[in-house]
């Protein structure tokens, strides 16, 4: 569990930026990889590992793990725009609608967004579908596992095993 900071990619290997396999002080990082990409502005949860089954189970989208992300916006959210979310909306490109996702309105521009689908810039491009910009993005739980509140930004710990159970 890995508490990511903003401008460090979620990658293995970068020429241009920090990675997060570069925020540990791990002697062998060989056989390691993230499950559950954050972009490089956005901060929170990241999963590192070396179980190809336990990444699989826990980013697939087949096994609709929730993924929880305290999102800042532009503008507050308008109820047409809550119920859009609710509902599913249709991004630019996708054959088909997002799922529904679920909405906790935290104050008049934060909201709580859950997703069980894990598509390119999911959330910024389901708030401009409903005429919103994100303006920061936090991940804080993936399945069961919610990030850790004593992890301080670029600070990560070892998995508990309740955590990797599946």
């Amino acid at each position: 569990m890995l508490n990511k900071p903003a401008g460090v990619v979620c990658a293995t290997r970068d020429r241009a930026h920090r990675t997060v396999l570069d925020l540990l002080d791990e002697p062998n990082k060989t056989g390691l990889h993230v499950a559950g990409r954050l972009d490089i502005d956005a901060t929170g949860l990241v999963l590192i590992t070396d179980d190809g089954e336990w990444s699989h189970h826990i980013t697939s989208p087949r096994h609709k793990q929730p993924k929880t992300y305290r999102v800042e916006l532009a503008e507050p959210l308008t109820d047409v725009a809550r119920l859009a979310l609710e509902a599913g909306v249709q991004l630019n490109g996708e054959p088909r609608p997002c799922a529904p996702a679920g909405v906790e309105v935290v104050a008049e521009r934060v909201l709580r967004l859950t997703l069980t689908e894990g598509k390119y810039h999911q959330v910024k491009r389901m708030l401009a579908a409903v005429g919103n910009h994100v303006t920061a993005l936090h991940r804080e739980r993936i399945g069961s596992i919610v990030l850790d509140p004593a992890l301080p930004e670029g600070g990560y710990r070892q998995l508990l095993p309740e955590e990797v159970r599946f």
